[in-house]
């Protein structure tokens, strides 16, 4: 009897943690905090040029369910997906290779787009990103490939191609990895806060931009 009523205790607790875990929300990509995703931003890239992969996939998932309201599940999936294409795409050399982390991508932007205020082009955005992923490799300026982070932010929100806003704050978000990049392994504390402050810059105009929408 002990027995089967630890088990049954087990199996509710199970149950419950389940339900928790994939229980539909009521998920927003406006939802976010401005200098909450700057603080995060701030953090994944640092992950990223470190290659703390472990921590990078934590902080997309803080992401996801903090700022952006998705379940337990959807958010493990949605950063599975996005550590993914950023470990597939960082040692690649060249646009073929590069291709390799597409898949993540069209993943990615497939379960934000569950979230989005509008129809997202879900092909469209993946190819974008991966666009200026590679852009700025090839020493593109930030003024040129932030105008396709504006892109890729005017599709996800339901937002004009040339929205004004969206043009400043992915030029902005832009500008801060130009920034990031002119320092390279010379980055100190002070550069990160200085990027953490660009970046924020950036999420407020975006956040003004689509609060209406």
């Amino acid at each position: 009897m002990r027995r089967r009523t630890i088990f049954l205790m087990l199996a509710a607790a199970m149950a419950v943690t389940g339900a928790y875990a994939c229980w539909p929300r009521a998920a927003d990509l406006r939802s976010f905090d401005p200098a909450a995703m700057a603080r995060l931003e701030t953090a994944m890239w640092r992950d990223y040029y470190d290659k703390h992969y472990p921590a990078l996939f934590y902080h997309l998932y803080e992401v996801s369910r903090t700022q952006f309201g998705f379940s337990p599940l959807k958010s493990l999936h949605i950063s599975i997906a996005a550590a993914a294409a950023a470990k597939t795409f960082q040692p690649t050399r060249s646009r073929q290779e590069a291709g390799a982390a597409l898949p993540y991508l069209v993943i990615y932007y497939s379960d934000l787009a569950s979230a989005a205020p509008a129809d997202v082009n879900v092909e469209e955005a993946a190819r974008l990103e991966l666009d200026w992923w590679q852009a700025r490799r090839e020493k593109v300026g930030p003024r040129d490939y932030g105008v396709t982070v504006a892109r890729v932010a005017a599709l996800t929100y339901g937002k004009p191609a040339h929205d004004e806003a969206m043009l400043r704050s992915g030029i902005a978000r832009a500008e801060a990895m130009a920034y990031r990049d002119a320092r390279g392994q010379g980055m100190d504390e002070q550069d990160w806060t200085e990027i953490e402050r660009q970046l924020l810059g950036a999420y407020r105009t975006r956040k003004a931009a689509v609060a209406g929408k």
